[in-house]
């Protein structure tokens, strides 16, 4: 399975559960706790943010909502890079910042919001 084609099943995957994305990142940001969400989506049992969707028999995947602020404390991005980090960070009120973290490795993905 090619890149593009794992990303399209991701997607996939998550669409269902895009209206609690949304709603957890506008309270994110409407409560200016941060200009940066992150969401993570995960199989396993992590420390990272707050949970808003858990893995079940149905959904494939758990979701914690994250900041870009708690990912530089935990220094799962580096203070020195935080500046790139922003400038590569894409509207999030167009494009959903995930954090997929599975058996390949974790990788940062933007996917365009659809309501």
């Amino acid at each position: 399975m090619t890149t593009e084609e794992k990303l399209q099943q991701l997607k996939i995957e998550l669409k269902p559960y895009f209206p609690k994305i949304i709603e957890a990142g506008k309270v994110i940001l409407d409560q200016e706790v941060s200009k940066y969400p992150i969401f993570v989506v995960h199989k396993e049992i992590i420390n990272i943010g707050v949970p808003i969707i858990k893995k079940d028999d149905i959904c494939l995947w758990s979701i914690n909502a994250s900041t870009l602020e708690e990912f530089a404390i935990k220094k799962i991005v580096d203070m020195d890079k935080v500046k790139n980090f922003q400038s590569a960070y894409k509207d999030p009120e167009k494009f959903f910042c995930f954090f997929v973290l599975n058996d390949l490795g974790s990788n940062f993905v933007f996917i365009p919001i659809e309501k």
